[in-house]
């Protein structure tokens, strides 16, 4: 790169330079017309910072508290699939630069690396396991087992995806992973998404949901998972303030509010705008966190202020990745680490414990155009 990446979006511009179209599509992608893709990024606008001046902000501390394990921040990296299409080394690159920054990343059930190769390339950095149910039941226990063994600290189980959501691009390319790639959990070429069958008029992860994913996971699933693991289970993919409810009674010890990135259903709210109403459903009873959207400093800390307990970044992670390996994604975590830690200085805080809903606020401004 000629020049230094000073904010998100200049990654964003790099990967999409350096990637092969339907990698950076696949990628990049929201469903159908992308309205909450883009609404879930617009949305932290519509909440403003109010700032409490004449406070000694000469030292700030960002450390927090993730279901038990301490972090040096409150911003994590989500579960993105198949990141060996951005880099070579993918997963096991994520996972350095995670341990490197002091927080966690979770790793998807979709990995390029599999779950025993994160865990030996970063073995004291806190990972967790983002999982989905599969029809094949004892396939989905192995994957949990094996997460337990190495050494992962908890599974978020994704609710929102029966199917996959119609992402145009990937239709219109015909998305498929790159052939000399699988998913690594799996052995069989079908359920490594390695398989040389022609999707024809369709995405073809698409066509690899509906053949291996159980689109029958209801509430009562929640406590079979509970049983096959002494970790905590976390649900991702809560919108609505009954959801929340229901996940407590099932015994859930976290619940991430998320639209899956805009990828599954578009025209649904944004995840900034439910957080505060599912923190308040919550209670305090569980963990909350949030992704979708996050690109800036001030987006982690609105977010912190509403309730969430840490929040979730995925393509952000992707676009370093991409551009410069495990020292892209260590850099794109420390520049919303600074990000982060001038934001809540200049609010008036000096530790994450100090943010609350009064510096925030949701505009009134209406636009009339």
């Amino acid at each position: 790169m000629s020049e230094k990446p000073v904010c998100i979006s200049d990654y964003e511009q790099q990967a999409k330079i350096i990637l092969p179209k339907a990698v950076f599509d696949y990628y990049f992608s929201g469903a159908d017309e992308q309205e909450t893709l883009a609404d879930n990024v617009a949305a932290f606008s519509r909440w403003k910072l109010y700032p409490r001046v004449l406070r000694d902000v000469s030292r700030v501390d960002l450390s927090v508290s993730v279901l038990g394990q301490q972090l040096s921040m409150p911003v994590c990296v989500a579960a993105t699939a198949m990141q060996r299409m951005a880099h070579p080394a993918g997963e096991t690159a994520t996972a350095k630069a995670c341990r490197s920054s002091g927080t966690g990343m979770m790793l998807s059930s979709w990995a390029t690396s599999s779950i025993e190769e994160v865990a030996q390339n970063a073995p004291d950095g806190v990972r967790w396991l983002q999982l989905y149910i599969y029809k094949d039941r004892e396939l989905t226990k192995s994957l949990v087992k094996r997460a337990e063994s190495a050494g992962y600290k908890g599974i978020f189980v994704t609710v929102d995806t029966p199917y996959l959501g119609r992402r145009r691009n990937d239709v219109r390319n015909r998305f498929k992973l790159t052939p000399h790639l699988k998913m690594a959990n799996f052995e069989s070429p079908d359920l490594a998404f390695s398989s040389k069958e022609s999707y024809k008029e369709d995405s073809g992860l698409a066509v690899y949901v509906t053949q291996a994913i159980d689109p029958t996971l209801k509430w009562e699933d929640i406590v079979w998972l509970k049983k096959l693991t002494t970790l905590p289970v976390v649900v991702k993919g809560i919108l609505r303030v009954d959801d929340a409810r229901e996940a407590l009674k099932y015994g859930v010890d976290g619940i991430v509010v998320s639209n899956h990135g805009a990828r599954q259903l578009d025209c649904v709210p944004a995840t900034i705008d439910v957080l505060p109403e599912i923190v308040e459903a919550v209670g305090g009873k569980v963990e909350v966190f949030l992704d979708g959207g996050i690109r800036r400093g001030t987006d982690v800390l609105k977010a912190l202020a509403l309730g969430a307990k840490a929040v979730f970044i995925g393509r952000p992670i992707l676009w370093g990745l991409a551009c410069q390996g495990e020292k892209g994604v260590s850099e794109v975590l420390e520049l919303l680490r600074e990000e982060l830690r001038l934001a809540v200085a200049l609010v008036g805080c000096t530790t994450v414990k100090e943010i609350d809903k009064s510096i925030v606020r949701r505009s009134q401004f209406t636009s009339r155009i």
